[in-house]
């Protein structure tokens, strides 16, 4: 059986074995998301379970509709999925903005260090000297942006 003959022989029930087996390997394989490509080959089953469609069509309407689920999937789904109610969590330098700290090492040249709680981070910032509070305006990486704290 050539390829022509088994894509010729597709019909509306092998989209539906397609789809199953889809989505078993969403349950199998974690993170890669074969449901969106499962939900495709259903609704191509379905569809030709409607209408007598030619196999070219079938799969060229299978393609489209896999884009278009994952696409909108990315779309709708994402930012429901990324709402947390601490978003700065992961940023431990995000959360030190507009906290009082002490210069640790003089900032000199825009270039220091300053001490938050028990760590010292790397600091740039208009120059201050060792003891001096800055107020963190800012991070660029795991350095913090700091400027003259007003007491």
């Amino acid at each position: 059986m050539g390829l022509t003959e088994f894509f010729s022989s597709l019909g509306a029930w092998n989209w539906f074995i397609i789809a199953v087996a889809l989505f078993v390997l969403e349950a199998i394989v974690p993170g890669v998301h074969f449901v969106w490509f499962g939900a495709a080959a259903a609704a191509v089953g379905l569809f030709g379970l409607t209408f007598d469609v030619a196999w070219e069509w079938q799969l060229i309407a299978f393609a489209v509709l896999s884009c278009a689920s994952v696409f909108a999937a990315r779309r709708y789904a994402a930012p429901d999925m990324a709402a947390s109610d601490e978003p700065d969590l992961n940023s431990r330098a995000e959360q030190y903005l507009g906290r009082v700290v002490i210069v640790e090492e003089a900032i000199t040249e825009g270039r220091g260090k300053v001490r938050v709680g028990d760590t010292v981070w790397n600091a740039q910032g208009s120059d201050a000297p060792q003891g001096a509070r800055v107020r963190v305006t800012g991070a660029v990486g795991t350095v913090l942006v700091v400027e003259h704290a007003v007491n």
